[in-house]
């Protein structure tokens, strides 16, 4: 079956490694779109920039409402998919689907 693969590199090896890319930024959108520790840190980020005068009161007001609606959207997902975990090990289990289909 190693032998075969090496032969068939050529010819399958460019889509086999696009979709392995597809799959691994797929992955990274996923996981960073789902991290409320990112969207807290830009909270933090706000108001220190509130703090220093670099935003006004309703630029705050603005910013702040949008991120609250992102962290409130992250946590209805994560409570409505159980956790992040859940969530990847389900597109763990698609991926190996996939990958018996294309075998």
């Amino acid at each position: 079956m190693v032998l075969l693969d090496w032969l068939l590199l050529p010819v399958v090896g460019g889509p086999t490694l696009v979709h392995w890319l597809a799959e691994k930024l797929a992955e990274e959108v996923e996981r960073e779109s789902l991290d409320e520790g990112r969207v807290r840190g830009e909270l933090l980020e706000l108001q220190q920039r509130l703090d220093a005068g670099e935003v006004t009161e309703e630029e705050y007001d603005r910013q702040e409402k949008a991120l609250m609606e992102r962290l409130n959207a992250i946590r209805e997902f994560k409570a409505h998919h159980g956790s992040q975990g859940q969530a990847s090990s389900e597109l763990t289990r698609k991926k190996k689907l996939r990958r018996k289909k294309w075998k």
